[in-house]
């Protein structure tokens, strides 16, 4: 039998019993007592970042699943020969859900609104801007910025899609542009979604030749990772109410009490929450047991990212 280490035993219970593997719980809080036996973990959703390097513990690792589409660090700490496989479409639907939900919120000022609610003020009528009819840059044409795409559409927008490189569309936008392109494209778009992975390349992407290409009043919303985004930059955009920004992901993270950003105008915070809902169970169940399933058979792995 193969020892598999699951986060919990509610994982344990959705996820088994798999022919020919034995599920273990281990939250990796701890070093596991049978390190020579773990041969495949899946580390907990929430929290792991802290405790991922006891997977160095574990001399005859094969195989890391992650919970998270991003992985960025986790390869730092694997042992020799291990492989890694991210959760690539578990968090499509909530992410994309967020992102769009980000864009309404900041764009017809909600958060004005949930402000007037409790101070039990009745705000006079003005006009705020739409979604419909409004140009958006999708950066990052990977599972999730196509099902931000498509989840966009409906509003009545024009998408536009970068990926790392240039390549032929899809049902949904009629071609992908390269990252190379986006001095060009910046201007011309109203809103700018990033849901890129963070990676030596798009550390820092957002910068301020990036900002300052976005037209004024235009709204970057990111679902990626915090440090995508230049965060001093940023301040400085939004702080002379050039941009606003609706951020699901900081740098800093957690952001810190006294930071600016909380207090913009036009910069809705929400803290990493674009997978953390009711989406995210069901799918990541089945996730593993495909990808368990698939092991224990020997047959190829799903989202393999390392190496």
């Amino acid at each position: 039998m193969v020892l598999v280490t699951l986060p919990g035993q509610e994982w344990v219970d959705a996820v088994g019993p798999v022919p020919g593997l034995e599920l273990d719980v281990w939250d990796m809080s701890e070093p596991h007592p049978r390190a020579e036996e773990v041969r495949v973990v899946v580390p907990p959703y929430l929290g792991a970042g802290p405790r991922l390097p006891v997977l160095s513990t574990l001399p005859n690792l094969d195989l890391v699943q992650l919970l998270t589409a991003g992985y960025d660090g986790v390869p730092d700490v694997l042992p020799p020969g291990a492989r890694l496989a991210n959760a690539a479409g578990v968090h499509d639907a909530s992410t994309a859900e967020l992102a769009v939900a980000l864009a309404l919120a900041s764009l017809r000022d909600v958060p004005d609104f949930v402000v007037a609610q409790r101070e039990h003020r009745w705000l006079p009528t003005t006009m705020h801007p739409a979604l419909a009819d409004k140009r958006v840059l999708v950066v990052g044409y990977g599972s999730i910025g196509r099902a931000i795409a498509a989840r966009l559409t409906p509003f009545e927008v024009t998408v536009t899609a970068v990926a790392s490189r240039a390549r032929a569309g899809d049902d949904l936008v009629p071609s992908v542009h390269g990252v190379d392109e986006l001095p060009d494209l910046l201007p011309h778009h109203d809103v700018v979604i990033l849901i890129v992975p963070l990676s030596e390349v798009t550390a820092g992407l957002v910068d301020d030749a990036f900002l300052s290409a976005m037209p004024d009043g235009s709204l970057l919303v990111n679902v990626a990772r915090g440090g995508v985004v230049d965060t001093d930059a940023l301040v400085r955009h939004a702080r002379a109410g050039r941009i606003r920004a609706a951020l699901d992901v900081t740098d800093p993270e957690p952001l810190p009490e006294d930071h600016p950003l909380w207090d913009l105008p036009g910069v809705l915070v929400t803290p990493h929450v674009g997978g953390a809902s009711s989406a995210f169970t069901p799918r990541a169940t089945r996730l593993l047991q495909e990808q368990l399933g698939a092991y224990a058979a020997g047959r190829p792995l799903r989202n393999l990212v390392h190496p």
